[in-house]
């Protein structure tokens, strides 16, 4: 049976998440997001996730704060927020970044 999920979606066309994200592609498991040109603000709430998530910034400057640590994040830069871990980000100038999570209640 072929594989139904298989997907393009155009830049035009992108669902926009609570905190101002783009949602770029979600399959089954994993999905990967876009910040783009988010401007400076205070910190983005605290949370804490039940999934790992990465990224990589392609342009600006934010502080990821992280279990009692602060990570400077700037162009270039890729992340790792291993589950479970508090954090929050402070975005410093117009940040864009691309990350990768895995979708809410998937196993891997």
């Amino acid at each position: 049976m072929t594989d139904m999920s298989i997907k393009k979606i155009h830049f035009t066309h992108l669902p926009e998440g609570q905190l101002c994200q783009k949602y770029l592609a979600s399959g089954k498991i994993v999905s990967i997001g876009l910040w783009k040109q988010e401007e400076p603000r205070e910190n983005k709430q605290p949370t804490e996730e039940d999934y790992e998530t990465v990224g990589y910034v392609v342009d600006g400057c934010a502080e990821l704060h992280i279990e009692g640590q602060v990570i400077l994040l700037e162009r270039g830069s890729c992340w790792v927020v291993p589950k479970w871990t508090h954090y929050q980000y402070k975005i410093l100038e117009p940040f864009t970044a691309i990350y990768r999570y895995l979708i809410y209640g998937s196993k891997l």
